[in-house]
């Protein structure tokens, strides 16, 4: 209850506070790139379902593009506003209503893809007892995710067979440790994990 009363209230006020911010945006990416401001993607939620979650559309609309992996900054698919939405993940504002509606939580495991789900084992779905989240261990581990997939010879094999391992390990012990005051802990961390990031430009 504590924490779910802590995402309504905060998700409601962070759409009050960023919605001036969050218009301008819409108009950016509208005036960058053609295509819909928002990008909404199926992901697995809760009790293995799946659930719509909704972002900033940072890449250009390509019809013909079946590629499920970001390879760096630098991927081309990535518009020149979208790479500065990533860079100070402007881009996963709108989940804010994915956490008022109550698909999300602030913090938990990160949402996959379907497709990569398939590769869990049987214990692996015990992940699924809890709401996925916009930050979380994964998340603050893994924050450079898209330079370690450029990075690699297969970017593909290095995700099924390194990132999401370690992904579901961490999310586990997540699930082991969690609290409300840890949850404000990795809020806490992700936030200056991004201010840092930031300062690097």
């Amino acid at each position: 209850m504590i924490k779910r009363s802590f995402d309504i209230v905060f998700s409601i006020l962070g759409l009050l506070l960023l919605a001036p911010l969050m218009l301008i945006v819409v108009l950016i990416i509208k005036l960058d790139s053609k295509g819909s401001s928002i990008f909404i993607q199926s992901r697995v939620g809760k009790n293995n379902i799946d659930f719509n979650i909704y972002k900033f559309r940072t890449m250009f609309v390509e019809p013909n593009n079946t590629k499920l992996l970001t390879l760096g900054d630098d991927d081309p698919r990535i518009t020149k506003v979208g790479y500065f939405l990533r860079r100070y993940k402007i881009d996963e504002f709108p989940q804010l209503i994915n956490v008022l509606k109550g698909d999300m939580s602030f913090v938990g495991p990160r949402p996959e893809l379907r497709y990569y789900v398939n590769f869990y084992n049987q214990d692996d779905m015990q992940i699924f007892k809890v709401k996925p989240g916009i930050t979380g261990l994964a998340t603050l581990k893994f924050i450079n995710e898209a330079t370690l997939l450029k990075n690699a010879i297969n970017p593909e094999k290095f995700f099924i067979d390194t990132i999401i391992p370690n992904k579901i390990k961490l999310n586990k012990t997540y699930i082991e440790q969690r609290s409300f005051f840890f949850d404000i802990k990795l809020i806490f961390l992700s936030v200056s994990k991004i201010i840092t990031r930031s300062n690097k430009l």
